[in-house]
């Protein structure tokens, strides 16, 4: 085999170990009313309905400089620097804001883009907003709870539901199922 030949396999490795992906929409269903499997047994997490209003200073005390930048005025953290990237153990993916659960690493999938993306969320972790900073619409997502700033959701991702939640990974906090 030619050195280039294994360079190049290499570096496609990463994007070609992807976990199995949802055959169908049934699949999806299943994976958003099954969230709960992915939580270490005994631990507890805040409901969407549980608001969090907490003032810029409150806000700034609890979170690090680059997840306020984020989270409370929506940044963009640099593509390629979140270790959430390489995240492949079972678990849930709760806001760093407010800690409301959010996505599941079985929902999570290779994007290529640099930034934790998911194929689908949590039913009712978020409200959905037009963002025209580029000009053109994007669907910007907020944490239902806390209304803190994760990022947008665009329409080529896997199928079956063809989403992309790209998802900024200061924004986020794993918990390990283990």
């Amino acid at each position: 085999m030619k050195r280039r030949t294994f360079l190049v396999g290499l570096a496609a490795a990463p994007l070609l170990a992807r976990a199995a992906q949802p055959v169908d929409l049934k699949d999806i269903k299943r994976m958003q009313s099954d969230w709960k499997t992915f939580l270490a047994p005994g631990t507890t997490v805040p409901s969407p309905a549980e608001a969090l209003k907490l003032s810029k200073e409150e806000w700034r005390k609890r979170l690090p400089p680059q997840a306020y930048g984020v989270l409370r005025e929506e940044n963009t953290e640099r593509a390629g620097t979140s270790p959430l990237n390489n995240e492949k153990r079972p678990g849930v993916f709760v806001c760093a804001g407010c800690g409301l659960p959010l996505f599941t690493s079985e929902m999570k999938f290779e994007s290529g883009t640099g930034w934790p993306s998911f194929f689908t969320a949590i039913p009712d972790a978020f409200e959905m907003k037009k963002d025209f900073y580029l000009i053109y619409p994007r669907t910007e997502y907020h944490c239902a709870r806390c209304g803190g700033h994760h990022g947008h959701l665009f329409d080529d991702g896997p199928p079956p539901t063809n989403q992309r939640w790209c998802n900024n990974g200061v924004a986020l906090r794993f918990i390990p199922k283990g």
